[in-house]
């Protein structure tokens, strides 16, 4: 019987291992996709305990302990943060199986040192040590960035945010790379007239002119987008619930766009009629700048109204959408691509329906101008666990070039979720070792696998996002 979170965890051969240990385990980390709080790493302020940086904003953990019959007042109500972590450390033992209960032995054990199965004997001691270790300098925000080894991070970012602290950074001298990613989902979002309007007022101020018609519009996001590559970003992403590619005109845009600003609330046709020619302007800014523009694709959103309306969103209540993807897709894409603005692209889905469709899909529109151009995004949200990972990197293996992938990333608001890179490395390791000892790769070759698995850990990232 193997020993739970050994040396050899999910490493089932002797390949499996030397793949792991001789090259996948020694990369740094870029981790091009996350939810980390400039403020929070350029001010480094220690973590006040471990509730605070394990269970603040993690709504991972928040839906499980929901699940788990925990009162919401010891999820993100007020209760104290002891009486928090207690409730997470007895809700432990029920998610066997799920990711949550690897990656939480994983962060005890890589970042603390801690090898024991947290349990009710030992969470007050194990409550106590981790507090008191966050309170020393080893474990602030930015050394323990360092300490896992992070070479470049890429934050998620507001078109309306100053970046203030994306400058503090920098200017901290910090080694490791925070790359500021512009977001504009909010200057999409005209579904509701009063937030959107809401909205454009903090666009108008961040700016510099008043946005009065769509052309303003443009125009403001055009300056924002200036702005955020002067401070260093060179990539995009967006959260979508699918494509949109309707055919539009300009003055039917500017029409829905005047509606919106009267504050009338637009009809459903109109909101993807408008989506589909923002997104496609946003790309365009994307290609001229030459950046890489992401796509994280099905998530329905917010679908507990009670629990919105007391908690907002980015709660953990959220789920796996079911929309049609292909058509549009297909139509957003090849635009782009006649009018010569497609530039390099990564899509995340989140119905694992759609593996196999979004690998065929994207390898539509490689063109030969560089390797890896349209990239199937890692296993994202829901999908990021072990199954979710092994059928990514199936499907991509499959359909498409496994050796050009770029890899992991976090997609989290912790600084202690870096272990997930290690558990995407040795998921990787395992599948290719197998294959090699199944004979279904040449073991003649594994100079070549090698580096091939060094590259999908980190240099084809690097490579790609030029970092």
């Amino acid at each position: 019987m193997k020993t739970f979170l050994d040396a050899d965890f999910l490493l089932q051969t002797d390949t499996a291992r030397d793949l792991y240990r001789k090259h996948a385990a020694r990369m740094p980390i870029i981790d091009y996709h996350c939810h980390l709080d400039p403020k929070r790493i350029a001010e480094n302020r220690p973590f006040a305990d471990l509730t605070e940086i394990w269970l603040g904003g993690d709504h991972y953990k928040w839906r499980a302990m929901r699940a788990n019959g925990v009162p919401e007042e010891y999820i993100t109500g007020d209760k104290p943060s002891y009486e928090k972590f207690e409730k997470w450390a007895e809700t432990l033992p029920y998610t066997m199986r799920n990711p949550l209960y690897h990656w939480t032995h994983m962060e005890l054990n890589r970042i603390f040192g801690i090898s024991e199965v947290l349990k009710a004997s030992n969470l007050r001691n194990v409550y106590e040590v981790c507090t008191a270790k966050l309170q020393t300098p080893e474990f602030f925000p930015q050394a323990l960035m360092k300490r896992m080894r992070v070479e470049a991070v890429g934050t998620t970012d507001d078109p309306v945010d100053s970046l203030v602290y994306h400058n503090a950074i920098r200017e901290s001298g910090l080694s490791v790379k925070v790359v500021p990613t512009w977001r504009p989902d909010k200057a999409m979002a005209i579904e509701n007239p009063q937030t959107y309007n809401d909205y454009i007022v903090r666009l108008e101020a961040a700016a510099g002119i008043p946005v009065l018609t769509y052309t303003d519009l443009l125009d403001a996001l055009q300056r924002r987008h200036d702005f955020f590559a002067e401070q260093g970003s060179n990539l995009s992403d967006h959260g979508l619930t699918t494509f949109y590619a309707d055919p539009y005109t300009d003055a039917g845009i500017q029409a829905i766009f005047l509606k919106v600003r009267a504050g009338k609330t637009p009809t459903a046709e109109e909101v993807n009629l408008f989506r589909s020619a923002i997104l496609h302007e946003l790309a365009v800014m994307d290609s001229k700048a030459g950046w890489v523009q992401q796509f994280h694709i099905g998530a329905i959103r917010n679908n507990n109204t009670r629990m919105f309306n007391r908690l907002g969103a980015d709660t953990g209540f959220d789920a796996i959408d079911d929309c049609a993807v292909a058509s549009a897709m297909n139509r957003f894409f090849d635009r782009l691509d006649s009018e010569g603005h497609l530039t390099k692209t990564i899509v995340y889905n989140l119905n694992p329906r759609d593996n196999e469709l979004m690998v065929t899909n994207l390898y539509n529109f490689n063109d030969g101008t560089v390797p890896g151009k349209m990239q199937y995004g890692s296993a994202w949200w829901f999908l990021d666990q072990f199954t979710g990972m092994e059928n990514q990197l199936n499907a991509l293996s499959a359909l498409g070039l496994l050796s050009r992938f770029v890899g992991m990333l976090t997609d989290s608001r912790s600084f202690l979720s870096y272990p997930r890179h290690e558990y995407f490395r040795r998921i990787l390791c395992n599948l290719i070792g197998n294959d090699i000892e199944k004979g279904l790769l040449p073991y003649s070759e594994i100079t070549f696998i090698g580096r091939m698995v060094e590259d999908i850990c980190y240099y084809n990232a690097k490579r790609y996002f030029n970092w």
